[in-house]
């Protein structure tokens, strides 16, 4: 499996790219979030992939990050989502908002996305709710929270403290997510994703 392609955007596409390295251009099909964030053509790309091979050909699909990569993954694992459907999710949410929408059950966030019905959103969250965390919804792991300047064990107390307010857990992860930096105490953090919450 090609993990990733390093080399020279030379088209940019409605739905794709091509990144010429070593005298061969790769044709990658990308999701509308990184096609936004592209450099300009004949700019140097790193673009993570995922090969699927079917019985019509060999298809290349391209992310921008490790964490976009390993949700699409995740996405594939779900009866009845192909590449291209998977790829369709991560068109319309960021990987944090997909793992968001799975653990707090968002059924209609998720049937927002090009050809998804309700039923197909309810397999998501059902084949999915068990290999997503919260820690992957705050964008924070669990080795980083863990050092000294970081505000992660502040971040994961903040969410404790909304939770037994009575808001779910993925409505403190995304609270808190948007409000902590570094230097922030718990009761900080808080009391800026108290005030978050208002403005949903």
């Amino acid at each position: 499996m090609i993990s990733y392609i390093k080399g020279v955007l030379v088209h940019r596409g409605e739905n794709g790219i091509i990144v010429e390295t070593g005298g061969i251009g790769y044709q990658i099909f990308v999701s509308a979030g990184m096609l936004s964030t592209l450099p300009e053509l004949h700019q140097e790309v790193k673009v993570f992939t995922y090969m699927s091979v079917k019985e019509d050909g060999i298809s290349l699909f391209g992310f921008s990050s490790k964490e976009e990569q390993e949700m699409f993954l995740k996405l594939l694992t779900v009866g009845g989502v192909g590449p291209k459907g998977a790829l369709g999710f991560l068109s319309q949410l960021t990987p944090q908002e997909l793992i968001i929408a799975i653990l707090s059950a968002d059924v209609k966030t998720l049937s927002k996305v090009p050809g998804v019905g309700r039923k197909t959103a309810q397999r998501v969250i059902l084949e999915l709710k068990d290999k997503c965390s919260t820690e992957d919804a705050m964008g924070i792991s669990m080795e980083k929270a863990a050092e000294p300047g970081i505000a992660g064990g502040e971040t994961f107390e903040a969410m404790d403290a909304m939770t037994a307010l009575g808001y779910s857990r993925s409505e403190a992860a995304k609270a808190v997510r948007q409000v902590a930096a570094e230097g922030m105490t718990t009761e900080e953090i808080l009391k800026a994703a108290l005030k978050k919450m208002l403005t949903f």
